[in-house]
């Protein structure tokens, strides 16, 4: 079969011209392949990790401590994906990254800051390899390609996604990234 680049072309819901690395607060969805419920379960609307997804969030809070640019806001893990609020705070004039909240970067911390894809992408590798160290799976896909994000744009936005993270294990048996709910649609 002849290879057709229309057909492979990957869509993106990434903003046409933004600057993914520029300070800012970003929502974030990833989502397992096959959307396999690796993570752990949500009875009761309380989530449970397994010990895969006990990887994954100690994977996910590491991003702070790994990148001096990345501050983590409300997250959760969910049996199959996870949402979270990435905020990128400020570089300085050489590239080198800068503690401090959104609005009020601190004193200069060196390291190395990555745009939000590079954030994700590392998240994705790491997380990848110690989940398949584990099963004894190595080379195995976990992470769908792509991952959903969303540009915030002021605080009322960044509240109900806040809230929206928080409520969303309870809301597991609806969820559409519940393999029992797309079922029985």
């Amino acid at each position: 079969m002849k290879y057709d680049p229309e057909k492979h072309h990957r869509r993106t819901s990434r903003l046409q011209g933004y600057d993914y690395s520029q300070p800012g607060a970003y929502f974030v969805t990833l989502v397992t392949v096959g959307r396999a419920c690796l993570f752990g379960g949500a009875p009761q609307g309380e989530m449970h990790f397994t010990e895969l997804g006990a990887m994954v969030a100690e994977e996910w809070k590491s991003l702070a401590s790994r990148y001096p640019n990345v501050q983590l806001d409300e997250w959760v893990v969910m049996p199959n994906h996870l949402h979270g609020i990435v905020v990128i705070v400020e570089s300085d004039a050489v590239g080198r990254c800068r503690g401090g909240s959104r609005t009020a970067p601190t004193a200069h911390v060196p390291g190395i800051c990555k745009p939000l894809g590079g954030l994700i992408g590392a998240f994705k590798t790491m997380s990848t390899k110690r989940i398949n160290a584990s099963r004894g799976t190595p080379g195995c896909l976990v992470w769908q390609r792509n991952f959903i994000d969303r540009v915030i744009r002021n605080d009322g936005e960044l509240d109900r996604i806040r809230r929206y993270i928080e409520l969303n294990p309870a809301r597991w048996t609806d969820d559409q990234e519940n393999p029992r709910h797309a079922h029985a649609a």
